[in-house]
């Protein structure tokens, strides 16, 4: 009975495949966003009806980086991969044992454990509203123009296109909805993942003849749709188009990298342009030629996000807490507001949820110039003091002094080296007036969802595989150059990891780092070139060997190394976890059709071929 009760619950709110498609959906479903879920009749007469409805897709986005919680969707993407991992060690839930965690029937929309069923559910809740516009194109009666008509429809298949980036490098064979559905439907089967991605790419193909270059911030433009172009070209390893695109925007006269100061606090001399690039309301300044495509969350503004985006809070190492002590022995730190040298009010109150590695936090910072790892803007634990009123009542000697990790006998005088010490966070990323709470844990932020940086980055990416590594190694230099890292010159040692080096680098939290990854695995796949690992990787044994999975055993310190927290769980992996599990709920509320569960989880056995052609 238990069981009953749980599927029909998700037939009705969590399945997306089913009802969240019928047009009609009322208010209270999908509150608050009324002209999400317009119809033909109440409204879908002209290119402004038709964006705001696709506007319930952009929240979406937003969301998926950022949505108030302290573990949005992209966190959990962000945990597959080996730039973080969870630092919330008191608890024995989070994703950290995947082995025993990650199951079909597993929680799987809990932020205190994982959110892949959230990546799930935006992902079809944001195809939803493109495919009612996609449906009702021909219906609207107000166009200015063909041209305006069209730059919708392309708008419209950005937003189906980049859900559908995701979902194909996090879940494999998915369902494609090609159309609004308009009545129950239960009978969804899965579709190859290439077969989606030849369609998404043609689909783009259209969207960058036809969406404008000229929008408003936070809209799609041009650019945007190149860059998505560029990532799916990569993914079906077509990499003179992805020069192509790439070229498109890098050539086009249009963007360009910050090298001059700008924004709020340009007259600052102890900042720099990296901290200038990365401040909540200069991301989407006139003058910031970088930024491509972001999602605007500002205080005070209809729908933004109620309490910020927590960022200080998610991903600040947990300085305040009892577990750092000074030499002498003492509680060394308290992230109280109105202490005498005040910490919290700078750096904020953090919980470590979001947890640097070592790989991401030490190993790859090699330029001590590096204006991305500089003080000011990286935050290491060495840079915080002993603050701890108390120490002065006491006459401590420590009293404002800098953390210490070990004494002078080498004794550790941390009690939590995961959760209370790390290598440090990214400050200039994270940081944002709280406009909330007396207790900083970050406001709300702009967002960079695609900006300049990164499409260098892809082209890099696109060269390598071409084999054209001066000009590989050109394009990632100037992103470093930029930073103030000298440029790299030892082409025979360049290699796909370089550039994955300089992505942790440059494009901490802002690029989907576990599909990233995939995208590569998928690519030595299909190409058979061998890795600078000496191995080379097939389709017919992906689940049991791939690139995903000796990139994270190569460069973490964690997983399957019998590393456990002070709560006893450890940290374990396996290489079927490079897609992650289609949510058991889904599979069963789909009654009359088949939804295919990923190799290595429960329900494998019940697979059928998938689709391997996508009906008009």
């Amino acid at each position: 009975m238990k069981k009953t009760k749980k599927i029909n619950k998700y037939r009705i709110l969590v399945s997306i495949l089913t009802i969240l498609f019928i047009v009609g959906c009322s208010e209270d479903f999908l509150k608050p966003k009324p002209l999400s879920f317009i119809t033909t009749e109440a409204g879908l007469t002209d290119a402004n009806s038709m964006y705001a409805t696709l506007a319930y897709s952009t929240v979406r986005i937003r969301n998926h980086y950022m949505d108030g919680t302290f573990a949005p969707p992209m966190f959990t993407e962000n945990l597959f991969s080996e730039v973080m991992v969870d630092g919330t060690s008191d608890k024995t839930f989070p994703a950290r044992d995947m082995n025993r965690l990650v199951i079909p029937d597993g929680v799987l929309t809990d932020g205190s454990y994982n959110r892949i069923g959230h990546n799930w559910e935006y992902a079809y809740l944001g195809i939803k509203s493109a495919s009612i516009v996609i449906s009702n194109i021909d219906q609207a009666t107000y166009y200015k123009n063909e041209q305006e008509k069209n730059a919708v429809l392309g708008t419209a298949y950005f937003h189906r296109a980049f859900w559908y980036y995701l979902l194909t490098h996090q879940f494999g064979d998915v369902p494609f909805i090609n159309k609004q559905i308009s009545e129950p439907k239960l009978d969804f089967y899965s579709t190859k993942r290439e077969v989606i991605l030849e369609q998404i790419k043609k689909d783009m193909e259209f969207a960058v003849e036809w969406v404008p270059e000229n929008v408003s911030k936070g809209m799609v433009s041009k650019a945007a749709c190149y860059h998505l172009l560029i990532k799916i070209y990569l993914s079906l390893s077509e990499f003179d188009n992805a020069i192509a695109s790439s070229s498109k925007i890098i050539n086009g006269g249009r963007y360009e990298l910050m090298r001059e100061r700008f924004g709020v606090d340009k007259d600052d001399e102890t900042r720099n342009v990296i901290w200038d690039l990365h401040q909540a309301t200069n991301k989407t300044l006139p003058e910031n030629k970088e930024e491509i495509f972001s999602v605007i969350d500002r205080y005070g503004l209809p729908d933004n996000l109620p309490s910020g985006a927590a960022f200080m809070y998610v991903f600040g190492t947990f300085w305040g807490g009892a577990t750092i002590l000074t030499p002498s022995g003492q509680r060394g730190t308290s992230d109280a507001v109105g202490n005498e040298i005040p910490q919290v009010e700078i750096y904020g109150r953090g919980v470590a949820k979001g947890r640097t590695t070592n790989y991401s936090s030490r190993y790859i910072w090699d330029d001590l110039n590096d204006l991305r790892h500089a003080k000011g803007n990286w935050v290491k634990m060495e840079d915080l003091v002993y603050n701890n009123m108390s120490l002065k009542n006491i006459g401590d000697p420590w009293y404002g002094k800098n953390l210490q990790f070990k004494d002078a006998k080498g004794n550790i005088l941390v009690g939590d080296t995961i959760r209370s010490w790390s290598g440090g966070w990214p400050h200039y990323k994270f940081y944002s007036e709280d406009q909330y709470r007396i207790q900083p844990r970050g406001g709300n932020t702009d967002w960079y969802i695609f900006r300049l940086a990164e499409t260098y980055l892809l082209r890099s990416e696109a060269y390598f595989w071409k084999g054209d590594i001066s000009s590989a190694l050109n394009d990632l230099n100037i992103v470093r150059q930029r930073a103030g890292a000298a440029s790299y010159t030892d082409e025979a040692n360049f290699n796909i990891g370089t550039i994955l080096d300089e992505r942790a680098r440059e494009l901490y939290y802002e690029e989907p780092r576990n599909c990233e990854l995939t995208r590569i695995a998928y690519i030595y796949c299909k190409t058979g070139k061998t890795c600078y690992n000496g191995k080379t990787y097939n389709l017919d044994n992906f689940s049991e060997s791939n690139f995903w999975y000796d990139r994270i055993m190569e460069k973490t310190e964690f997983f399957n190394k019998g590393v456990k927290t002070l709560a006893g769980d450890e940290w374990t992996l396996s290489p079927y976890h490079v897609l992650w599990p289609i949510p058991q709920t889904v599979i069963d509320a789909n009654t009359n059709g088949i939804i295919n569960q990923n190799k290595g989880y429960n329900g494998f056995e019940n697979n059928i071929p998938p689709l391997d052609l996508i009906e008009n």
